[in-house]
Order: C-alpha cells, then structure tokens, then sequence
C-alpha cells in the first residue's frame, strides 16, 4: 500500500511542477513579475540553468549526471526504510521534486523557477525545489530520530 501512495504522491507532485511551470511559461513573459501577496510572494518567470543561487550555472552535464545518481540512491532508502515514516514521506518528495527538475532540464535545457520572496533575498525557485526542500528537512528529521532511538 505505501509504495501505490508513494508513487501517487510523486506523480501528483510532478503534475502539479509541471504543469505550473506550464502556466507560468503561458502567462506570464521572461523576466516579468505578478504582484500575488504585496511585500511577500511574487511569481517571476525566470530560465534557470543553474541551481539556488546560480551555483553551477551553465553546467547542465553536472545535473543531468548528479540527478539520476541522486534518483537511484534515494530509491533504494525508499525501499530499505519504506515503513518508517519520515524517511518514507521525505525520500517521496525528494523523487518527486528531482523528477520535477530533470524533466526541465531533458526537455528543455533549463529549469523554469517562479516564486519570489519580497521580505527575503532569497533565490526564485518552483514546486519541484519546494519538495526537494521539504523532503531534506524530513530526511533530516529522520535521521535525527534513527539516532535517538539507537
């Protein structure tokens, strides 16, 4: 039954990645930016060949090596530690977010990024880079649990 969720939740979470980046492409053009919440969240199209930040711009050879080396390793953690919560919802989303990103960068070369924080100097970023992120911080509350309960 969790490996039918998990599969559910990483193609819920790739439509949803896609076809957002889709909207985005659609309706709103390069570089411009749609006021959602005043001095909080805005949505910026940008193309980003890079990852947070721009490190590694321009090296799409090291994404498209990294990824799948990343999509094999947490694969098996899925496999091995599927009836442990934590690592079974953060490995997830961690698939999901990475499958979300690398069909960008196959397709088309980039990532599509959106999200802006106005209170914050922070990178645009998508719904792919969400999951990634919230899948890290359970994969982390995870191995923190592992650790206190040895």
């Amino acid at each position: 039954m969790k490996k039918l969720l998990s599969l559910v939740i990483i193609v819920v979470g790739i439509v949803a990645d896609q076809n957002f980046k889709n909207w985005i492409v659609a309706n709103i053009q390069l570089g411009d930016t749609e006021k959602i919440w005043p001095n909080v969240l805005s949505l910026t199209y940008i193309k980003n060949d890079g990852a947070a930040w721009s490190s590694f711009s321009g090296q799409q050879w090291f994404f498209l090596i990294l990824t799948p080396i990343v999509l094999v390793v947490a694969l098996w953690f899925l496999w091995k530690k599927m009836a442990q919560n934590w690592y079974f919802i953060g490995l997830t989303l961690i698939i999901a977010g990475a499958l979300g990103n690398f069909i960008d960068r196959i397709r088309q070369g980039f990532v599509v990024d959106m999200f802006q924080t106005e209170f914050i100097n922070f990178p645009i970023f998508n719904i792919a880079d969400i999951l990634l992120s919230v899948g890290f911080v359970l994969l982390f509350i995870a191995i923190l649990i592992d650790k206190e309960t040895k």
